[in-house]
């Protein structure tokens, strides 16, 4: 534990994640060409949803991205609140964009499933409901710290948002199993090999996420990056000012 903290250090973190992001982002490359070449291409029609099952290699992954995102942005604003590393709450927000944009997509791929299944693009179903809410506190917990000037106060306050926040994402992901009731449907990703999509469509998928959550980390190591350099660049302009 004592040398993962080392990468509370600006220069540790930019340093090494330099190192490590051209693995990343060509791991996203590899896994999203793959996958969604796999998937759209290679893949049969569903005997009930045809073609249109095929929205799943999107929306699964950005739906999962979308919930899990902002579950890594409320450890890190732990982090921020029980240890005070400056670079933790600054990967929470250099985070909340991309998943912001995660969940416009699963949103907008839902809807575009939905309307030929369910015969319409939207319904106060608990999930989707949920899922709109989360969307929400994205664009909350982004507006409040560019409204706030000091950075350790909208640390703070947008950490406290994470918080709340967190329970609509939990809401997210198993709203299904808390509400036996609405249109969306079960899992289509279980520890339980029952409820998993067929095999033809199962393994691609997996292939999508994994491409998925590469593309995440690749753009939360350059946005973290840019905004410690962001910050020094303030440091620096309130030393002049002061000077």
């Amino acid at each position: 534990m004592a040398s993962l903290w080392e990468y509370a250090n600006p220069k540790k973190f930019i340093a090494t994640s330099d190192r490590v992001l051209p693995y990343l982002g060509g791991l996203a490359l590899v896994c999203l060409v793959v996958g969604l070449s796999w998937g759209f291409w290679f893949t049969p029609e569903d005997f009930r949803q045809g073609h249109s099952v095929k929205i799943i290699y999107l929306h699964v992954p950005s739906a999962f991205m979308a919930i899990n995102v902002w579950i890594m942005m409320l450890v890190a604003s732990l982090i921020w609140i029980v240890r005070r590393h400056h670079v933790s709450a600054l990967a929470a927000r250099a985070a909340a964009p991309v998943g912001a944009v995660m969940t416009v997509i699963a949103l907008a791929t839902g809807a575009i499933w939905g309307q030929p299944i369910w015969g319409t693009w939207w319904v106060w179903d608990p999930r989707l409901t949920s899922f709109l809410i989360l969307f929400l506190f994205y664009l909350g917990y982004m507006a409040l710290w560019a409204a706030i000037e000091d950075d350790d106060t909208a640390a703070d306050l947008t950490a406290v948002l994470c918080l709340v926040g967190s329970v609509f994402a939990l809401l997210s992901r198993y709203a299904v199993i808390f509400w036996n009731q609405g249109l969306h449907q079960g899992a289509s990703l279980s520890l339980d090999k029952e409820e998993n999509v067929a095999d033809v469509f199962y393994f691609p998928l997996l292939v999508c996420i994994a491409g998925f959550v590469f593309l995440f980390l690749t753009l939360v190591l350059l946005r973290t990056q840019t905004e410690i350099r962001a910050r020094r660049m303030r440091a620096l302009q309130a030393r002049e000012r002061l000077g």
